[in-house]
């Protein structure tokens, strides 16, 4: 009763429309939670019919790869972005997490992955911002699954530039040797889903995989709040 008399004085707002959440909804309204380009890449899996997936062709053996929703510029979901990375708003990346990784069960990706792994912020950074956004999307995703996902396994040992306005050369020399594993013995012989909040080019991705790879994991998958 209290939480709900709260709520009629101090409605929360959503995180995309900035409009008032009616009672039961949680941090997007149910508008826009129907307008939010979702895609299908889970459906097709390791198949060219899955545009993630071809991406990675060429360049790292990735099992699978996945992204809940699809980037849109100055839409829904950078805002939803903008606000999980810079607005504080790390219970919203969870609750992503959840909401994608029901469906990852669903399909029952769960018996293909036994390790969630967070692209890690460089220790400063995560310093200044508080926390890791796509630790929190990790954390939803592995309760959903029933995976464990832990954020200590890997660590990025250099402070990059922002990769926001590089090409994609550009962004894999950023990016390149940068990643460590810190208990290889977590790694090695297991199935690992690296997760982060967006794709782009794939560069930071495609380093992480290599670096677990190298440790010893026996595949690497990846999925991602959204793809540009």
């Amino acid at each position: 009763m209290f939480q709900d008399l709260l709520s009629l004085f101090f409605p929360e707002s959503c995180f995309s429309c900035n409009g008032a959440l009616a009672h039961g909804e949680r941090y997007i309204c149910t508008e826009c939670n129907i307008k939010l380009p979702y895609t299908d890449f889970h459906e097709h899996g390791t198949t060219e019919h899955n545009p993630l997936q071809r991406r990675f062709w060429g360049k790292v053996p990735v099992r699978f790869a996945f992204s809940y929703l699809y980037f849109n510029s100055k839409g829904s979901v950078q805002r939803l972005l903008h606000q999980l990375k810079y607005k504080g708003a790390k219970e919203l990346g969870e609750h992503l997490g959840l909401r994608y990784g029901s469906i990852l069960q669903e399909y029952q990706y769960h018996d293909q992955i036994d390790l969630i792994v967070p692209v890690p912020l460089h220790k400063q950074k995560q310093r200044k911002r508080g926390y890791n956004q796509s630790e929190w999307f990790a954390k939803g995703i592995g309760a959903a699954m029933g995976v464990p996902a832990k954020a200590d396994v890997l660590k990025r040992t250099i402070n990059t530039t922002t990769q926001t306005q590089k090409n994609r050369l550009s962004r894999w020399q950023n990016v390149e040797q940068v990643f460590e594993v810190t208990k290889p013995e977590q790694v090695k012989g297991r199935r690992v889903l690296i997760v982060d909040d967006v794709l782009t080019t794939g560069a930071t991705l495609e380093a992480c995989a290599i670096t677990l790879l190298a440790a010893g994991a026996t595949e690497v998958s990846i999925a991602t709040i959204a793809a540009a």
